[in-house]
């Protein structure tokens, strides 16, 4: 594994891989400043830039565009308290705070430092791991079903809302994903007579509209102006009482979103949340937090991003994605023409590792250029939103055409926006449906081909044990999140606790 690790800085370190980390780690900022444009929205809207890339050049680009983004919420958060996802709410309780005492470049230097540990422990867990690969490789189509059934079944049941919300939202994925030419017998399905229907749903404008279309209708419903400037930066450098107390937190921090992130469907909330948790019951003086405490910067960024390097681990593994965010990856892979699982090590080392690689090399980036560029954020922040909205529509449209060169690929992308739109007004989940959309062919496939080699019979799900262990283990989820799902009382209690103590402080 060191000697693959070592071919992969190879990989990775060449001139044009190196400039397209950088590429990637800059937009995905500039993206992730938005408000509300959170990873998943991000690497959604800027997916159409690696397609004219070599596979693995596009892939480094657009895991650099994954952490940027991350971090551009962060800014975000420190700057403006508008974080730009879920699992930045904990940066804003003290980062927030800092930024009001005139310390937001400490805070945004402390954010990045903690987030390139994070991110280097992250790596060093994914290099761990790496050998289950080499156990999935034994797996058949029935196992490859019962495996894909549980993944959508635990992002299902784990999600923080409700369960009902979210299995309409993973029959909508699986619903998009039958439409074109049957696998087995190449009968047409919900095409309708369309010709651009036959080869099925472009993945890539679903996407963009899903998650990036959507957000911008919901930003712009929210009419979310800032008539002052964002806070004033002051000092970017930490002091040596900053670093001091900053070292436990980040490394508690790093620890316990990498665990979390090993969790198919956990939300980069409870790793955050989590980890200021901690940290707030270890401090000899709590009633800082929430006042400005570094420690609450620290501790939530570097789970954040441990978080989201680990919960790569399972898609590159097994080829089970856990997240929206992973799952619009997981297409990226495939529209280059690799498959995510135990067979990308196995056929495609380079890419493998060399991926791997990257994330070292893109948060040494994102560390470089983050402490410098605070004053740059605070310009681009300044800018109208409306001048800016109108710029990533129009981003979106010739991202959406270029694809193919098809007009209909922009009605896909617009009628997803507005479907997405509606299910978020509806308060359903979309991440599972982007999970469907991508596992679902792979779940047809597998389960078809498993039914030709049983020639019918479903007994072939029966004579394999891990298939029966992975169907038992469905069987369980769904019966637990029917009553009662798992993480949303983790969640509530987490964050009930902070909103109490910064009420009473």
């Amino acid at each position: 594994m060191f000697n693959d690790l070592l071919q992969g800085f190879v990989t990775v370190l060449t001139p044009e891989n190196l400039l397209f980390a950088l590429i990637g780690c800059v937009l995905g900022m500039l993206v992730g400043i938005l408000p509300g444009f959170g990873p998943a929205a991000a690497t959604a809207l800027l997916l159409p830039l690696t397609f004219a890339l070599e596979p693995v050049t596009a892939i480094i680009m657009l895991a650099a565009i994954l952490y940027g983004a991350a971090y551009g919420g962060t800014i975000t958060a420190v700057l403006i308290n508008v974080p730009g996802e879920t699992s930045s709410v904990a940066t804003t309780l003290d980062g927030y705070q800092m930024a009001k005492q005139g310390r937001a470049g400490p805070a945004l230097s402390i954010a990045a430092i903690g987030s390139f540990i994070g991110g280097l422990i992250g790596v060093v867990g994914f290099v761990a791991a790496a050998p289950i690969a080499n156990a999935a490789l034994a797996f058949g189509p029935a196992e490859t079903f019962a495996l894909t059934l549980m993944g959508l079944t635990l992002v299902v049941g784990l999600s923080s809302g409700s369960i009902v919300k979210a299995l309409i939202a993973a029959l909508i994925g699986l619903a998009i994903g039958v439409v074109g030419l049957d696998p087995a017998n190449g009968v047409p399905r919900f095409t309708y007579g369309s010709l651009e229907l036959f080869d099925g749903l472009n993945f890539v404008p679903i996407i963009m509209g899903l998650f990036g279309f959507s957000e911008l209708f919901t930003s712009i419903e929210r009419n979310l102006t800032f008539s002052a400037a964002p806070i004033r930066v002051g000092k970017i450098l930490p002091s040596r009482d900053d670093l001091r107390r900053s070292r436990f937190p980040v490394l508690r921090g790093s620890l316990f979103g990498f665990g979390t992130g090993l969790l198919p469907g956990s939300p980069g909330a409870i790793a955050a949340f989590g980890s200021y948790v901690v940290e707030r019951r270890l401090s000899k003086t709590p009633e800082r937090f929430g006042k400005g405490a570094i420690e609450g910067v620290a501790a939530p960024e570097s789970a954040n991003n441990a978080n989201a390097i680990s919960g790569m681990i399972p898609m590159f593994t097994l080829g089970i994605p856990t997240s929206a965010t992973m799952a619009i990856m997981m297409g990226a892979f495939i529209a280059n023409g690799l498959v995510p699982g135990p067979l990308l090590f196995s056929d495609h080392p380079d890419v493998a590792w060399g991926i791997i690689a990257s994330l070292v090399v893109g948060n040494v980036i994102l560390l470089i250029l983050n402490i410098p560029l605070v004053r740059v954020w605070i310009l681009f922040l300044r800018t109208p939103y409306p001048i800016l909205y109108s710029i990533v529509i129009g981003f979106m449209i010739v991202g959406a055409f270029s694809l193919d060169g098809s007009v209909f690929n922009i009605y896909v992308m617009l009628g997803a926006g507005v479907v997405g739109y509606l299910l978020r007004k509806a308060e359903i989940p979309l991440a599972p449906i982007a999970l469907t959309v991508v596992l679902g062919p792979v779940m047809e496939r597998s389960l078809n081909t498993s039914l030709q080699i049983s020639k019918g019979t479903f007994t072939i799900f029966a004579q394999s044990a891990l298939a029966m262990i992975f169907l038992i283990l469905t069987a369980v989820i769904l019966v637990l999140a029917s009553t009662k799902p798992l993480y949303r009382p983790l969640v509530a209690k987490l964050s009930g606790r902070i909103v109490r103590s910064r009420t009473r402080a």
